[in-house]
Formats: C-alpha cells, structure tokens, sequence
C-alpha cells in the first residue's frame, strides 16, 4: 500500500492495497479514489477522497463530525435516467425519493461538524398525467425518457409537484434547520416547448444546519454594489463541453460559480467539502480551487471517470 493510501479500520483479514486506485492522472496524486466499498470507518480523511458507488453506504465509512459543509445536488425525482442499478428518482415514488434522501441525510449529519452546514440543490417537476415515459423536448433532447414514475397520489395532470420544498420539510421533520430558500435565477435558461405556462428559469438551493449556531462567513461573498448577499442569485448555467472521449458525460452539470459561492460562504480552508451525490464533480472543483479538502461520492463509475478527467484538466 502506497504511503498516500488511507488507512481504513477494518479487520486486518479484509485490508488490501486492491482496495484503492491511486489515480494516474496527475505527476503525484493529492487525492485517493475507492471504488470498492468494504465494511469499516475510515479513521482519519487526510487526503481528499473519491468514493465510486451508493451514497448511503459510502457515508457510512466516513468517520464522525470529519465534514464542514456539504454541497450537492441529488438526482432528480422523474427527471433523468442516468441507467445505473440502484438509482433514486427514476423508478421511485415521490414518498419513496424523499425517503431514501432523508435516509442518506442522516448518515450526512454523524459525518457533519456540530458548526456544519449542506447546501441542498432540488429541481422541480411536473406530474406526468400517468404517462410512463416522458416525450423528447425538441428544445432539450436531455429530458427524453423511457421510464417515469406514476403521478403522486393527490396530485392531478400537469400539477407542479413542489420537489424542493416537500423534501425541506421532511428534512426539517427529520431534526435539521431550514436556515434559507435561495432562488438560483438562470438568465440565459434553457427554451422549453410548453405553450400555456411561463418558461421555468429558477432552481432552488436550501441552506440546511445541524444546530442553530453554524460557521458561516457573511463576508466571503457579497451582493452587487457590495451589499450583503441577497436571497436571490443571479447565475448564468455554463455550456457542457463535450468531450468525445467519456462514453458519458454528464447531462446536468451545476456552474461552478454556484458551487463556488456556497463552499466560500460555509467552509474554511483546509476544512472538508462533501458531495455524496458528486455527478460531473463540480463541488469537488470549487472545494480543490478554495484550498479545501473534499469527499464525493458517485454510484455511476463513467462520471467518476469524467470526475478524475476534470480533476486532471485544472
């Protein structure tokens, strides 16, 4: 085992270096990626680290109150089917979704520092009228899909859901501060179809804390003409390169200038960054370019893959 390996305390019986790929991207590799998952709690997290596989279970390794701030953005509930066993919003019902997030939220708060915060990023969307698929958008070839779950109970043809703020106030059940509703205002949106609704050009991010008190630095980021920063942020989406050379890449990656925002404002250098639903990576490249620690977690192996490409590329 190299000397830039964690040291996991398992069972001495289940310690192998095969554990852990030391990435071959960068001269000396900063950071550790584990794609193989054994039982056990990581002791220490010295290095940053790259977890390939189920959000819950890949928390369930970290040691206690070892992350400041948290940053992500969960799949979807119906929006994308990202073909990977074991995924949540694509087959779930809407009770189920939120279920398996505050299940997984709950591993996020043992892990989280008692000054700790998350940053919570959900889309919204639409009942589908108890169609099972969802038709191409000429607009947006992305949101094309074969497989949707069945419309909520309760709920009619054509309703907006309210995704975001029924998963806060579970969380919220769940024992967590809803501390803020931050309006993510895209202008230059993406065009829909639809032709008896406006244009949906906003997202929305929670500000949740494990207690009432919390790191939280007012001054990091400031608003325009340097006023204290305002609840409503105005962040264009940035373009997806396309590589050609993932098999993948990722269908709805955030601007890292919202992901820079957020890690500033809750998050002090050197401290550890979460993402356990990493995606394209794009918490992991603010926290690296803030001089902070960070651990993602991503069950889908193409996306760690285009993680470490992005890694390579700074």
């Amino acid at each position: 085992m190299t000397e830039t390996a964690l040291q996991p305390q398992v069972p001495r019986a289940q310690t192998s270096s095969s554990r852990y790929r030391q990435l071959d991207l960068r001269p000396k590799p900063h950071y550790i990626r584990v794609d193989d998952l054994d039982p056990g709690d990581f002791c220490d997290v010295p290095r940053s680290l790259l977890l390939c596989g189920d959000a819950r279970e890949a928390l369930s390794l970290l040691p206690d109150c070892s992350v400041q701030t948290v940053l992500t953005s969960p799949p979807y509930w119906s929006l994308r089917d990202y073909e990977v066993e074991n995924q949540i919003g694509r087959n779930d019902s809407l009770d189920s979704y939120i279920e398996k997030i505050v299940g997984a939220f709950g591993e996020i708060r043992r892990v989280l520092r008692e000054d700790g915060t998350v940053w919570l990023n959900v889309g919204d969307s639409y009942t589908s009228g108890n169609r099972t698929y969802r038709a191409p958008d000429r607009k947006n070839r992305a949101r094309a899909m074969q497989v949707r779950p069945p419309t909520p109970e309760g709920l009619k043809p054509k309703d907006l859901i309210g995704v975001p703020w029924r998963l806060a106030l579970a969380l919220q059940s769940a024992g967590w501060w809803v501390r803020s509703e931050i309006i993510w205002y895209k202008p230059n949106a993406h065009p829909e179809s639809v032709r008896d609704r406006p244009t949906k050009a906003h997202e929305t991010v929670f500000l949740l804390s494990k207690d009432k008190d919390y790191y939280y630095d007012v001054k990091a980021v400031r608003g325009p003409g340097g006023r204290r920063l305002r609840s409503v942020w105005e962040l264009p989406t940035e373009p997806v390169r396309r590589s050609g050379f993932w098999e993948e890449d990722h269908p709805a990656m955030m601007p890292i200038s919202l992901a820079r925002r957020c890690v500033e404002i809750t998050s002090t250098r050197d401290s550890v960054v979460l993402d356990p639903y990493a995606g394209s990576g794009t918490t992991l490249l603010a926290a690296e370019e803030l001089g902070r620690r960070w651990i993602g977690v991503e069950i889908k192996s193409s996306f760690v893959d285009l993680i470490e490409h992005r890694m390579g590329e700074l």
